[in-house]
């Protein structure tokens, strides 16, 4: 391909590689497609995104941008070749202001590295994806990741007030900026929050920060049934709780994290919550023990309760570990991060056995309990096997129509990209996807930036 060696002297040997193991390298992310980019570009700066962009528009190259490669729907496999746009070099703090409480930083930052630094000085990033310690910013941008604190603080969207995106054309546009209040014009950042590199490729993220709550509290129980557990989910806010996450998971987990760590590690019983609260000293005692006498009253299997940041962490350590316990059985995890009402939870839970009762294969749930955002695992024993692969879609195609009958969704935090693309018709109206396809074309009207994936 002669436009190689012209984008290497336009851009730099350094920036561009050709050889088969990078392209490898960026092919796929967590999910199971992969596909080879012809060339990998990893830029150090804005201007070298536009000039990388400009020069795709002129010879027509398609474009997918990569962050951390940690996705679970292949939303960064380049299904066309063409340049996988790499944005791991651009992982600067640029700035944390406490006076402004905000942070800029650009997009190869990696989530948990920023929650540090803001730590550092007293400021609270709160959205926790469960890969926080290896997923990036730009990443988390583009999917709208949340993670377990949605319940209380929301998700990615609502802590980005700031976006500088390259368009396909290369422009670059600024939207937004430090303040925490803005209403001039349309909302562009809402646009491209959750875009998954469809409509422009972020090179800065200005970020809403909190104070950081000077206390925190958790509590760990396990009961009987997952029916018991849920209807404790309910009880903690009937009685006027809000935590700041609020987190289930089913016996198949347990008994998986269990042969991974051992059976004293994790609590006995099939189902398990693990409650987080965070506030003031003195709120945070009071809360702690309202709600210790509510769990208990429900009679659960344990119950365990941590009082400092390090006992807090320890007990989230496991739940964090839950998808690398399920891998470690295996089997071949399959991850759809659903999303129902709060009241269908139970009702979802016995879907998932129904799933299971009539399939022959383990169905895990876990997951954030308190926004109704469950991830489903259907665990498949030789995946790659064509009568395998065809009994999961017939899952999945019985799982989402079920999820969008209850008035759900069938993503609340990975996006579509390529897992979730056979469903974008059922689970969105013709005016919707038409409006969709519009807004593709008017800010990439060569259809080269990440093509290939549920908008075209």
């Amino acid at each position: 391909m002669s436009w190689v060696a012209d984008l290497q002297a336009l851009l730099g040997a350094g920036r561009v590689a050709n050889d088969k193991s990078t392209r490898r390298t960026h092919g796929g992310d967590k999910w199971f497609a992969a596909h080879d980019p012809d060339v990998v570009v990893f830029p150090d700066s804005t201007e070298e995104v536009s000039r990388a962009l400009r020069f795709a528009t002129e010879h027509q190259i398609p474009v997918t941008a990569r962050g951390a490669g940690y996705g679970y729907v292949g939303g960064c496999v380049p299904i066309h070749g063409g340049i996988s746009l790499s944005l791991q070099r651009m992982n600067r703090i640029k700035e944390i202001s406490f006076a402004d409480a905000v942070a800029i930083v650009e997009p190869g930052v990696i989530t948990g590295e920023l929650q540090a630094a803001v730590r550092a000085q007293k400021l609270f990033y709160p959205p926790d994806p469960a890969s926080l310690h290896h997923c990036s910013i730009g990443g988390n941008v583009a999917t709208n990741a949340g993670g377990p604190r949605c319940l209380k603080y929301g998700v990615t969207r609502h802590y980005v007030i700031g976006l500088e995106v390259v368009l396909a054309n290369g422009d670059v546009l600024r939207t937004g900026g430090r303040v925490h209040k803005n209403k001039t014009g349309f909302d562009l950042i809402g646009l491209f929050v959750g875009s998954e590199g469809l409509l422009g490729i972020v090179t800065e993220v200005t970020l809403r920060l909190l104070p950081l709550p000077p206390a925190r509290a958790t509590l760990s129980a396990s009961f009987p049934t997952m029916a018991e557990a849920a209807a404790t989910v309910q009880a903690i806010f009937v009685e006027g709780f809000l935590p700041a996450a609020l987190e289930i998971a089913d016996q198949f987990t347990l008994e998986a994290a269990r042969a991974e760590h051992g059976r004293g590690v994790i609590p006995e019983g099939n189902a398990h919550l693990l409650i987080d609260l965070d506030g003031q000293e003195e709120s945070v005692r009071g809360e702690l023990a309202a709600l210790d006498q509510l769990v208990s009253s429900r009679r659960p299997n344990s119950l365990t309760t941590a009082t400092t940041e390090e006992g807090s962490e320890k007990l989230w350590e496991l739940r964090r570990e839950f998808s690398n316990s399920l891998r470690a059985t295996g089997l071949t995890k399959l991850n759809q991060d659903i999303v129902v009402p709060r009241s269908r939870l139970v009702e979802l839970v016995n879907f998932a056995d129904q799933l299971q009762a009539r399939h022959g294969f383990p169905v895990a749930t876990f997951g954030h309990a308190g926004d109704g955002n469950i991830h489903v695992n259907l665990m498949a024993a030789d995946y790659q096997n064509p009568t395998v692969h065809a009994k999961v879609e017939r899952a999945l195609d019985e799982l989402f129509a079920q999820v969008l009958a209850w008035g759900g969704v069938i993503t609340g935090e990975h996006g579509i990209g390529l897992a979730k693309k056979r469903w974008w018709p059922e689970a969105t109206s013709e005016v919707a996807r038409d409006l969709h396809v519009r807004l593709k074309r008017a800010l990439d009207p060569n259809g080269l930036l990440n093509p290939g994936k549920f908008v075209r």
